[in-house]
């Protein structure tokens, strides 16, 4: 258990060697690396639920119901949920920086 442990946080670490390089001082990828770690494995429990979250959403919304984070809650399967469009792989997926700034 602690050694697949370690090898995740060294496969994470050479990571943030490999592509922050040159962003972000040395001592700061842990300041990147922890938030982004969260907010992916976040996205990836919310990823199988999110169309049935994004449906209740509009659902929700035509029928002029406010309150609505029991329902989008019980649509997520968790006690949290994304009720945006965006997922990280989709952010990922677009090319341009542009792009990801209009949207």
């Amino acid at each position: 258990m602690q050694n697949d442990l370690n090898w995740i946080a060294s496969f994470i670490w050479g990571i943030a060697d490999d592509v922050l390089r040159d962003l972000y001082v040395r001592g700061k990828y842990r300041d990147v690396i922890l938030p982004m770690t969260v907010l992916r494995r976040l996205d990836a429990v919310l990823e199988p639920t999110s169309q049935a979250v994004l449906d209740m959403k509009a659902s929700l919304d035509k029928a002029g119901i406010v309150h609505q984070d029991q329902a989008l809650r019980q649509a997520a399967g968790q006690a949290f949920y994304n009720a945006s469009r965006f997922t990280l792989r989709d952010l990922k997926a677009r090319a341009s920086q542009q792009q990801l700034k209009a949207d």
